[in-house]
């Protein structure tokens, strides 16, 4: 397909993602939407007619070519949402961008994927767990996500490249430039193992509204997201009620209370937004994760079945039937007092049939 055109639905004015998506579904694909007589784009699904009366496509396909030769000059590959190469598990969110900006050499659909957030204010206790963090994260071969800002995400990035290990930064802005400059070196020798993604085309300056949007792709492309030291406020919280959203495991260092950066991460654990993590062994269990030639033993829950009370199958019977159910909907479900309902989902989670998901959410183990 043209990569003018892949280009051209990003500058399309007024149309984000999700629009610009559905415009390509209800055309076929991404050249024929630049055919859509406009008395026909009201047949798309979400568009309004004041949205309609502004498009204009020549002005778009203008911006494209220009863009187009960006790209090919600097060796920027564009990865559109339909190329096989594009994070499937973004592709999963619906508000996914339609395409991205990359430069590297990176696997954004390898086995595993985590992101590592936090503070751009990182104490040294909060770099020591962030380092340590990630040599574990290596062992298990995961591609490590962040954003290369100062803090936790330089520090993450740069543990990475003493590992050698695959590592991708998120930028809020094109790829003619980088934020802060003072992680230039860092972001070169990413670029061997890992490298910069960003959905933003060149000219694209590092404003303060880039960045929450950004965090949405460092939540998305990654199977969960682990905030490692962060205040109450900032992009990290903000990272983990995206990634929560999106449906996906978060989870946090707990610290001491009166730690200011600390605060950001026992406000997501006391409030179940993210699981308390010590290690990566906690994650990595979490997730069924195997290390090496070493499987993560789960218990046999056939063999264990017959143990369980006849509460505790009913339990199980409607947790296997969807892939997580909150705890309110549950009790709706079973019509089971909160309180035994809630022993009784302890029980089984220490048996390991169950594990509990942020948001006071269960799933079969």
């Amino acid at each position: 397909m043209s990569l003018i055109h892949q280009l051209a639905l990003t500058f399309i004015k007024n149309i984000g993602p999700v629009l610009a998506k559905s415009m390509v579904a209800y055309a076929g694909n991404e050249e024929n939407v630049f055919l859509i007589h406009p008395s026909k784009l009201g047949k798309v699904p979400g568009i309004a007619a004041k949205t309609i009366q502004q498009i204009d496509f020549k002005s778009a396909l203008e911006r494209a070519q220009q863009e187009a030769e960006y790209v090919t000059k600097h060796n920027i590959d564009v990865i559109f949402y339909t190329d096989p190469r594009y994070p499937k598990r973004l592709k999963a969110c619906n508000d996914a961008p339609v395409l991205l900006y990359a430069r590297g050499d990176m696997d954004l659909n390898t086995q595993r994927v985590i992101s590592v957030v936090g503070t751009r204010k990182a104490t040294a206790y909060g770099k020591d767990l962030c380092r340590e963090l990630v040599e574990e994260l290596h062992s298990y071969g995961a591609l490590v996500v962040s954003g290369l800002a100062y803090g936790i995400d330089i520090a993450a990035h740069k543990e990475c490249l003493k590992l050698n290990a695959p590592t991708v930064g998120v930028l809020g802005h094109g790829l003619d430039r980088l934020y802060p400059a003072a992680h230039r070196s860092i972001a070169d020798k990413m670029m061997l193992n890992g490298g910069l993604l960003s959905e933003y085309p060149s000219g694209t300056l590092p404003d303060r509204e880039n960045f929450p949007a950004r965090n949405r792709i460092v939540a998305g492309m990654a199977d969960a997201t682990i905030v490692v030291e962060a205040g109450i406020k900032g992009g990290a919280l903000i990272t983990a009620e995206i990634a929560n959203s999106y449906n996906r495991d978060v989870f946090a260092f707990p610290g001491r209370v009166n730690d200011e950066f600390s605060e950001g991460c026992n406000y997501l654990i006391r409030h179940h937004k993210a699981g308390l993590l010590t290690n990566a062994a906690d994650l990595a269990f979490t997730l069924g994760w195997e290390k090496g030639e070493q499987a993560i033993k789960k218990p046999n829950q056939l063999m264990m079945a017959m143990d369980l009370t006849a509460d505790e199958r009913q339990i199980m019977e409607v947790l296997g039937q969807s892939p997580s159910i909150a705890i309110d909907e549950l009790t709706l479900k079973i019509g089971m007092p909160i309180s035994l309902l809630s022993m009784n989902l302890l029980n089984l989670e220490m048996q390991g049939f169950i594990r509990s998901l942020p948001g006071k959410a269960y799933c079969i183990s």
